[in-house]
């Protein structure tokens, strides 16, 4: 079992948003999409998708990180990923979300920051 295929997302909290977007848009040239990110696509690989997207500074998503950021990680086996990184003593959450989207699971690391593991669907 790889434990990690590629980097699924990178999320960003900001103050303003939308203004955090336009510079994006503006001087990196990002195509921001009507949804409030993007994705990268890898053509080679359809579940290479890495999605960029901006969350607003009070959004509890990232909680109980007080980081700023989050990584999401693409897994090949999240339930086996998940089962290993308990055995191992990890700050597993208890949630796992199943959707269209795939499945998602979380894991503190040890400076106390939440990293999102999503196995993208078959």
């Amino acid at each position: 079992m790889a434990r990690i295929t590629g980097i699924g997302g990178i999320f960003i909290k900001a103050r303003d948003p939308e203004a955090l977007k336009a510079w994006y848009a503006k001087h990196l040239g990002l195509a921001i999409e009507a949804w409030g990110g993007l994705s990268f696509n890898n053509e080679d690989d359809p579940k290479g998708q890495t999605v960029w997207s901006v969350f607003k500074e009070d959004s509890t998503y990232f909680d109980p990180s007080k980081a700023p950021f989050m990584v999401n990680y693409r897994v090949d086996d999240l339930d086996g990923l998940i089962e290993k990184l308990r055995a191992e003593g990890c700050a597993v959450d208890d949630k796992v979300q199943k959707s269209e989207y795939g499945n998602f699971g979380w894991v503190m690391d040890p400076e106390g920051n939440r990293l999102e593991l999503w196995q993208p669907p078959a």
